[in-house]
């Protein structure tokens, strides 16, 4: 293939930067649930999709303007590379979250396209803030308290902010994710507990009103700015959870017409190519839950050829492509227009 002037040329690869903390299991149940998967479609679209540690990233600064930045021990460039960048805070990764940041600044810096840029994953990881970016959702946001559980959560000064809370509540970790550390409470004695279990890890808690059993969750996986696909989480009898790793029950209907239209609003909000929005629905109507950036392509277990996440895994690293695309034929007209002051 014979490039022109005003062609960029095609992106090679994505590196996904992903803390190396994963158990044996894990990582087995990881690859073949998505990672693999990621790999082939990626291939497919002629690229290379693979993850690394923060510490596999090198960077040479050596030449003032000039930066080379290498991938374990492989040269990489703005132009044939992007790094996904959507954070990981779990407990076992919480030792990574710092040089995650500050690689994603430095990556940045460096003049790559990072679908996540650093803020959104700021944005994104925290469930308050994800709610308070988004405050004028047409679809009202869930009523949310955020407390953290240092070294004097037994003095209890938090719960200052718990006077209007309704019971039962959900307590959950504020940057979590997959359904991990969800919990009912049914008084605000439960929430004392519950804080206290994780002043152990620093784990800042969010508090919410209990919807209801059979909350069911829906995820938009929103591509370019539309809502593609839904996928419906429907908790198991008795859990407050729909998340699958609680054995939620998943479905794959049309999007709501509802949801299909607030969806404009998130895009407008959050102009980059590939994001998920979560809402919950309590039988009467919807809430606004949370911001997945990298949101799980899920695949539908009665589907053997895993047709709808290969259909979406497609879709999302097409609009990265395009998007890459985009970014570099935007950066050389900047540059020859001699409006690019780097």
């Amino acid at each position: 293939m014979t490039l022109t002037n005003s062609e960029p040329p095609p992106l090679r690869r994505m590196c996904w930067i992903f803390p190396d903390r994963e158990s044996t299991r894990a990582t087995a149940m990881w690859e073949h649930f998505f990672w693999d998967l990621y790999a082939e479609t990626a291939a497919g679209l002629g690229m290379s999709w693979t993850r690394h540690s923060p510490d596999a990233v090198t960077v040479d600064a050596t030449r003032p303007g000039k930066p080379l930045v290498y991938v374990d021990d492989e040269l990489v460039t703005p132009q044939d590379t992007l790094f996904v960048t959507a954070l990981y805070s779990l407990p076992y990764q919480s030792m990574d979250i710092f040089n995650q940041y500050a690689l994603y600044a430095v990556l940045e810096q460096a003049g790559f396209y990072l679908p996540f840029p650093p803020q959104v994953s700021l944005i994104g990881n925290d469930k308050l803030a994800t709610l308070l970016h988004f405050g004028g959702s047409p679809v009202p946001a869930i009523p949310t308290v955020r407390i953290g559980t240092g070294r004097d959560v037994g003095k209890h000064l938090y719960e200052v902010a718990l006077d209007a809370m309704t019971y039962p509540a959900i307590v959950k970790p504020s940057g979590w994710c997959g359904g991990g550390g969800i919990n009912l409470a049914r008084s605000r004695e439960d929430i004392r507990g519950l804080a206290s279990l994780a002043q152990g890890g620093d784990t800042t808690l969010v508090v919410q009103p209990y919807l209801g059993d059979g909350t069911v969750d829906y995820r938009v996986y929103v591509v370019d700015g539309k809502p593609y696909a839904v996928m419906k989480r429907t908790p198991q009898p008795g859990s407050p959870v729909a998340n699958a790793s609680r054995g939620g029950l998943m479905e794959f209907p049309d999007v709501p017409d509802e949801l299909a239209a607030a969806t404009a609003y998130f895009a407008e909000r959050l102009p980059i190519p590939f994001f998920c929005v979560d809402f919950l629905f309590d039988g009467e109507r919807y809430w606004f839950s949370e911001l997945e950036p990298d949101g799980v392509i899920a695949p539908d277990f009665d589907d053997p050829q895993r047709t709808l996440q290969r259909d979406i895994t497609r879709a999302r690293f097409t609009a990265y492509r395009d998007a890459h695309a985009r970014w570099l034929a935007d950066g050389a007209r900047h540059h020859h227009s001699g409006t690019d002051q780097r």
